[in-house]
């Protein structure tokens, strides 16, 4: 995914039939279907891939028990469609996660109601998976809990995934299949034709350069961003941007066997903490977001002091303080405003697909749903490429590694050689190819090894410090300070494969501590 290469057939190149702009999981889902179709297609992303909401996720891949809650039963049946097909297709990346959904004197939903819902998401599912456990044997199995008017609860099955390298195997699979993608590439203005858009002006953010891209059709996966690029064709605005915040623990502090779905102690919203990565998160939270979009969402105070004291409250025997918290998270959901001052956490999560003057809008929505999303936008856009009508997607998200693959990591740690297939399919022979002495080892207790970071350097657009370690590796997240300590070795492969300058270096070492310090860490850290 040589991103050089990528601009200069864009530039260069021959009109597009789709230009795609934004590079989250909606982007990528779209990318990959329309390529699939036979398109000629690009997608253009104007920071890094997975930037925004896509890689500040709560990482569930998830039917939504809340959609349900709310009476929808269309949305709730989508998603646990398309989380078991993401289980089927992406085996390691996407994983299975029990929950635990503890029931206390007093809740507003009890056993009974609870079960009636699970016993929806069974249905939708195909398969049993909800059973009831009385107070002794929920603690048995999770005693961390509070047993404060515990009455029992449910466990039930989901799904969980590390969110940045679900979209760049998406993204992946769409270059397979001839898709262009370039990132740190900025739409600065559409153009218009007899026919509405036809293309757009592009503002390459490395050079410092513009030139014009035409396409058949553009279709608007911007997120958040999206009402900007629908401003520009007179589309009023349609989103309300609400914030999710989380706190992550080392899972010595904080160890869950499974994931536990509870209600805050204070308004009796629904709370997840979630063994990730061999860690756990805590989230999330669901506020108005006004602050600028251009700038990197942080948590506040009074989201990072909800968060923190429903994990003291429903696991009061861990005494968490905020000592303990390894970092922080917020991201910016494009949620489709319903025109009422409805409270955020009941706004719906569906999504938005519509075509005002050629240009093809594409927002709202989940994590999980982004395959369906994508094909309700392929059929969207079949007004504007004829050809797509009637088309066909393919039965397979992701084609199998192939055998030559997985005979070349047969003699590689067996735990990398399921990482490496699960996260880059047949590119995982590339990674450990590339690995350099010493660099097939493990990072602490992340998973990740040192040649993820070489292999990402060399093929996956890295342009910044924090493109490499916030989403092509989760190590900023995942280790204290932003993973602080590994930066002088970090320092030895960045130089290497992208020919920072010492002073390069020292610019993106300083401009990353910072970031780390503003929306990663605990409020109100020095740089």
């Amino acid at each position: 995914m040589n991103r050089a290469k990528n601009l200069a057939r864009l530039r260069d190149g021959p009109p597009l039939d789709a230009l795609i702009v934004g590079g989250g999981i909606t982007g990528a889902g779209v990318a990959l279907e329309f390529t699939r179709a036979g398109l000629r297609v690009a997608l253009v992303e104007a920071r890094d891939y997975a930037s925004g909401t896509s890689s500040r996720s709560s990482k569930l891949v998830h039917g939504g028990l809340r959609y349900l809650a709310q009476g929808d039963i269309r949305l709730t049946r989508e998603s646990v469609r398309d989380r078991t097909e993401l289980l089927r297709a992406a085996p390691g990346l996407v994983k299975p996660l029990w929950f635990l959904l503890p029931v206390r004197s007093g809740d507003k939903y009890g056993r009974h109601v609870l079960g009636l819902g699970l016993a929806a998401y069974d249905f939708f599912a195909g398969v049993r998976t909800r059973r009831w456990h009385d107070a002794e044997s929920l603690l048995v199995n999770a005693p961390v809990l509070s047993p404060h008017g515990l009455k029992g609860g449910w466990s039930y099955l989901d799904a969980g995934t590390d969110d940045a390298r679900l979209v760049l195997r998406v993204l992946a699979e769409a270059r397979h299949s001839g898709a262009l993608a370039v990132n740190r590439l900025a739409v600065e203005s559409l153009t218009l034709g007899a026919n509405g858009v036809d293309g757009a002006k592009l503002h390459d953010g490395v050079d410092d350069l513009s030139f014009e891209v035409k396409a058949r059709c553009v279709v608007n996966a911007a997120g958040a961003w999206a009402d900007r690029l629908r401003g520009e064709v007179g589309g009023e605005p349609k989103l309300r941007p609400l914030r999710g915040s989380h706190l992550l623990f080392e899972a010595w502090r904080f160890p869950l066997a499974q994931a536990v779905a509870f209600f805050h102690p204070d308004d009796r919203r629904a709370i997840f903490a979630v063994p990730w990565e061999g860690s756990t998160l805590i989230g999330t939270t669901d506020v108005d977001h006004r602050d600028d979009l251009d700038r990197e969402p942080g948590i506040m105070r009074a989201e990072f002091d909800y968060i923190l004291k429903a994990a003291r409250s429903e696991f009061p025997n861990l005494d968490l303080v905020e000592a303990d918290v390894v970092s922080t998270w917020s991201g910016v959901r494009p949620v489709v405003a319903s025109g009422s001052n409805v409270d955020p956490s009941k706004e719906t999560r569906d999504s938005l697909i519509l075509e005002e003057k050629g240009l093809v809008t594409v927002t709202g929505g989940k994590l999980t749903t982004f395959r369906s999303t994508a094909l309700a936008a392929l059929r969207q856009a079949a007004d504007r490429i004829p050809e797509l009508k009637g088309a066909q997607a393919e039965a397979h998200l992701f084609a199998s590694p192939s055998p030559a693959t997985i005979a070349a990591l047969s003699n590689a740690p067996p735990e990398l050689g399921e990482r490496w297939l699960a996260r880059y399919g047949d590119d995982a022979i590339q990674v450990k190819l590339c690995a350099g002495a010493d660099e097939l080892r493990t990072i602490r207790h992340t998973g990740a090894a040192w040649a993820e970071l070489r292999f990402a350097c060399r093929s996956e657009q890295v342009v910044h410090l924090d493109d490499l370690l916030l989403r092509r590796t989760r190590l900023g997240l995942l280790l204290r300070n932003g993973a602080a300590e590994l930066l002088p070795r970090v320092k030895g492969i960045a130089q290497g494969e992208l020919g920072w300058s010492d002073s390069r270096w020292d610019e993106e070492a300083a401009a990353y501590r910072d970031l780390i310090a503003r929306c990663y860490a605990v409020p109100g850290t020095p740089p």
